[in-house]
């Protein structure tokens, strides 16, 4: 599988994604694996010659992409069409946004592509559509539990400055105390821990967790959670052998000095944590998930409708996740 290329999904049509895949190519020489595109090849040609990109498409098998890659952008055709206007989002292209993903994650399954690279989707087109899942991540959850064997999802933001992993995701703050439960955080740290092992290479990776209340709760003073929920699970943690630090003060926890303390941190809910992340490094981080039987990456940012179509896409955080998909591959 290692010799297989990258297969990189082509996210919502309407946004910034298809111009990403055709920049990515141009970048081709620093991607450091051989990728190919799951996208409608005619969209991509109408895109490239609207926004002047010199990006020559190639429709091919996933086995023909490393030899295609140096002279076109090879691309794996859809069977449902993608030929969103950009920035106009349409339910009537959720099929092929679902196939993109769905076969992309197939081709990793039978070892013909050796990981997979996703560009953003956004959730209400998909629901409109009758999509049901949460997210992007979830989705991803049930297509790899076909293949058997555990799979807890979790997401990872990672970038060479600070990695995160939230607890808690895409859910209403209000709802965060209720969701967040001691197994929750075993299940997470469990994950977290095992995938830094096996996926970076990190022989004791050290965990930092936030607290959710104001000064880790203040001994009770600003809410009981890190007294009754957090510490109980974080000594649970110590007990199975993992390097645990916490509950901390989330708003003293991200300065250089403190990073230097741990390899990642997790926090209670989604903000507290991709809040530092996405401020030291938007254009270059990458959203990794954990606990699934593949490596999947995508760019840490949406789908930006407001800028679709008009050359102003920035291809660094698609690249850093090709780049670190090609690294935790190899």
């Amino acid at each position: 599988m290692v010799g297989s290329p990258l297969a990189l999904t082509m996210g919502d049509p309407a946004g910034i994604g298809p111009e990403l895949l055709l920049r990515a190519w141009l970048a081709r020489d620093s991607i450091g694996a051989p990728f190919f595109a799951l996208a409608d090849p005619a969209a991509l040609e109408a895109l490239a010659r609207r926004l002047g990109l010199d990006v020559p498409i190639a429709v091919v098998a996933p086995a023909q992409a490393a030899a295609a890659l140096p002279s076109a952008l090879p691309v794996a055709p859809l069977q449902n069409r993608a030929g969103a206007a950009p920035g106009a989002p349409d339910p009537a292209f959720a099929a092929a946004i679902l196939e993109s993903i769905s076969r992309a994650v197939d081709y990793v399954r039978s070892g013909e592509a050796r990981a997979v690279v996703t560009n953003p989707i956004a959730k209400k087109t998909l629901y409109d559509a009758g999509f049901r899942h949460p997210g992007h991540t979830e989705y991803l959850g049930e297509l790899a539990r076909a293949w058997g064997g555990p799979c807890e999802p979790v997401m990872l933001i990672w970038s060479p400055l600070l990695a995160v992993a939230p607890i808690t995701i895409h859910i209403p703050l209000a709802d965060v105390p209720a969701q967040l439960t001691r197994e929750a955080i075993l299940r997470t740290g469990r994950v977290v821990a095992a995938d830094m092992t096996r996926r970076f290479g990190i022989s004791r990776p050290r965990l930092a967790f936030a607290g959710l209340n104001p000064h880790a709760g203040e001994s009770g003073a600003m809410g009981r959670e890190e007294i009754d929920i957090i510490m109980p699970a974080l000594e649970t943690l110590r007990a199975e052998g993992l390097d645990v630090l916490g509950p901390l003060p989330a708003d003293t926890m991200f300065h250089a000095a403190a990073r230097a303390r741990y390899d990642v941190a997790l926090t209670m809910y989604h903000d507290q944590g991709l809040i530092p992340a996405k401020t030291l490094a938007f254009d270059d981080g990458v959203n990794v998930t954990l606990g699934l039987p593949f490596v999947r990456t995508s760019p840490d940012h949406g789908t930006a409708f407001d800028i679709a179509g008009q050359g102003r896409a920035n291809p660094s955080s698609l690249i850093a996740a090709a780049r670190l998909a090609a690294r935790l591959t190899t």
